[in-house]
């Protein structure tokens, strides 16, 4: 028996760092640059994951809010590739939250 291996759509390989799962290696290497940041002390701490409910039960799920020093916060998604889903949903974000999404 043949077991098939998972292959991304958008080739993105799964990764883990620090015992946590990441949905592609520059997802991980964001994590590991956004550690490095925080040890300097340019970065207080950060959230992974972050969701935002948008009206008509949807949900967008940030991969980082990064609260910075200065007393700047950031919300980042590392993309690779940005489908017109996340588009929608990003321009969504800001309209209701005022929001700005950056991408990595």
């Amino acid at each position: 028996m043949k077991i098939q291996r998972f292959r991304h759509k958008f080739n993105a390989k799964p990764t883990e760092l620090d015992g946590i799962k990441f949905a592609s290696k520059k997802e991980a290497q964001y994590y590991a640059d956004l550690k490095l940041r925080q040890a300097a002390g340019l970065v207080l701490f950060f959230l992974r994951q972050v969701p935002f409910h948008l009206p008509g039960n949807i949900r967008y799920v940030c991969d980082f809010a990064e609260f910075l020093a200065d007393g700047e916060v950031r919300f980042v998604d590392v993309k690779g590739f940005k489908t017109d889903m996340y588009k929608l949903k990003v321009k969504q974000v800001k309209d209701v939250y005022g929001v700005t999404i950056e991408e990595a």
